[in-house]
């Protein structure tokens, strides 16, 4: 517990450790507020607060840190010029952090951007090389500050303490091309790493363009769940093909933290043994608008926002004039276990609801993920059904399911808070809530498996997530019950840990670039001159 005679105080001179005896204190519940790529109606219209992917892992090459990454603003066209991508103004950009597993928000790291424009007298992005981070000839220049809102007090009377780690932090500017921006990564990426807190608990940040590391056959699989390699095994059956990369050089907007494990638990300690319930930290990225935007008149296209999220709203329990509208934590989550419409728990619209909500409201989707005999699970239930030589996996009471994605899995990443009735065998687990579980105690793996926990890998997903993890092939495979014990499918005759529901995948298994070894970790974005989505003119074109 804190005792009243300590402060957090960041500067570059005084440690940050003081935030994690913050952190333990107990917290009240937060007011509920208003992802992926196009994972529902509302946010896909709104490309420049969507959050893609969460990420969070053990730096490898610095195992006391936690990375954890949250990708922004997908499908990146690179050659989008001369009005490339950038982070909006008028978007609050938010990491947030529950270290006790009661779904609420211990802490928030938020990020605020800011845009200006050196020269007002040409249309150019830049007016000749890029070669640093301060060259006169980059026109649009993007800057940023971070914050962290701290939860303090009881459940009657919680508070937030604030604190400023940086500000006028620069961003580096978008991979225009070989010409404009040379040696992208050592002039200008690698410059924008900032260290915000010197001396024993230094912390890294970066806010940039990274290459789009999500790896995923998307127009095959949302097109009946279509898998190339094992097309002539569907329902409709094809010849079998490769995977084809739909996301590969496609660029994001990353949003990156590189922060001692120490700084994070509620325990103020980095733990060292995997069954300590304070080894596990719940992640989740938002994305918050003004809740009102007024157009400026007279052709001008000034835009006022009043009570602007950039300004400080957003928070839990905040101003209601700052709605979220983005929220991300699982990958594939909201879009393969949230209806679209209307569900017997809630109301109509529900992926649009999950954006707008907190963890805490999870508890309501829980039958969308276990599966009732009245409302099966929908991937299971289509799996079942597209591919006959798949051993069918239950449909109902999928405790698995709970566990990979609303309270922990036993004895790794699972925090012992409450019981979840329907699922005893598992002891004490979290408040059921979509949050991206890692255990910081899970020594860093020497040669990582792209299949994380389901091929003896445990510190890939579901145990955080790192980039090269392949949540496709993972989420699939554990869809068709590979984590059921005995034999749970094919009517309970056959383990399903077996062919052909261990060898489900859609055929991408590694990203088309490599990941760097060091932060951000994420590729180099693809630059607009090189882009492979141009094709040259030519005969025996369609």
């Amino acid at each position: 517990m804190l005792r009243s005679t300590k402060y957090f105080v960041l500067s570059t001179v005084i440690s940050m450790a003081v935030i994690s005896l913050l952190l333990s204190r107990p917290f009240a519940e937060p007011v509920a507020q208003a992802s992926s790529h196009r994972e529902a109606p509302l946010i896909s219209q709104d490309q420049l607060a969507d959050n893609t992917d969460v990420y969070a892992f053990r730096s490898p090459d610095m195992p006391n840190m936690l990375t954890v990454l949250a990708n922004f603003i997908p499908g990146q066209e690179p050659a989008e010029g001369p009005n490339f991508f950038s982070f909006d103004d008028n978007v609050l950009y938010q990491i947030r952090l529950d270290n006790n597993g009661d779904a609420r928000v211990d802490l928030v790291i938020e990020f605020r951007f800011r845009t200006e424009t050196t020269n007002p007298d040409t249309f150019l992005y830049n007016t000749n090389q890029v070669t640093s981070l301060s060259d006169p000839d980059l026109v649009v220049r993007q800057f940023y500050s971070v914050t962290a809102r701290v939860r303090q007090g009881d459940a009657n009377t919680p508070t937030f303490t604030t604190f400023v780690l940086g500000t006028n932090i620069p961003v580096p500017p978008v991979n225009v091309g070989v010409r404009s921006t040379p040696n992208y990564e050592t002039n200008l990426a690698e410059p924008a790493i900032t260290t915000i807190a010197a001396g024993p608990s230094n912390i890294r940040v970066f806010a940039g363009q990274r290459d789009d590391g999500f790896y995923f056959d998307v127009g095959s699989v949302f097109d009946l769940l279509g898998l190339r390699p094992l097309n002539s095994a569907h329902l409709v059956p094809l010849a079998n093909d490769t995977g084809r990369d739909r996301l590969a050089r496609f660029n994001v907007h990353t949003i990156a933290m590189q922060i001692p494990i120490s700084l994070l638990t509620a325990t103020a300690t980095q733990p060292t043994v995997a069954t300590d319930p304070n080894a596990i930290l719940g992640f989740y990225a938002t994305a918050s608008r003004p809740s009102t935007r007024v157009l400026g008149g007279g052709g001008t296209g000034t835009v006022t926002v009043p009570n602007d999220c950039a300004n400080g709203q957003g928070i839990p329990g905040a101003s209601a004039n700052c709605v979220q509208v983005s929220r991300l934590a699982n990958p594939l989550f909201n879009e393969l276990l949230i209806p679209r419409g209307t569900s017997p728990t809630v109301s109509e619209n529900d992926r649009d609801r999950y954006n707008a909500e907190l963890p805490a409201t999870d508890i309501n989707r829980i039958d969308f993920v276990r599966g009732t005999a009245t409302r099966p699970v929908e991937p299971v239930a289509l799996i079942n059904l597209l591919y006959p030589p798949v051993n069918d996996a239950p449909t109902s009471g999928r405790n698995d399911l709970v566990r990979v994605f609303l309270t922990g899995v036993p004895g790794a990443t699972r925090p012992p808070v409450q019981i979840d009735p329907a699922d005893p065998d598992a002891g004490p687990g979290a408040v059921p809530a979509d949050l991206l579980r890692v255990n910081v105690a899970v020594p860093v793996t020497g040669t990582p498996n792209r299949l994380g926990v389901i091929a003896g890998d445990l510190q890939g997903y579901p145990n955080g997530r790192r980039p090269a993890d392949d949540v496709i092939d993972i989420t699939l495979r554990v869809a068709a019950g590979v984590l059921l014990p005995g034999t749970a499918c094919a009517g309970g005759t056959v383990n399903c840990n077996s062919a052909p529901n261990d060898a489900l995948g859609d055929g991408v298994d590694a990203n088309e670039v490599p990941f760097r070894t060091t932060f951000p970790y994420l590729a180099a974005p693809t630059n607009g001159y090189d882009t492979l989505h141009s094709i040259p003119p030519g005969p025996g074109l369609p």
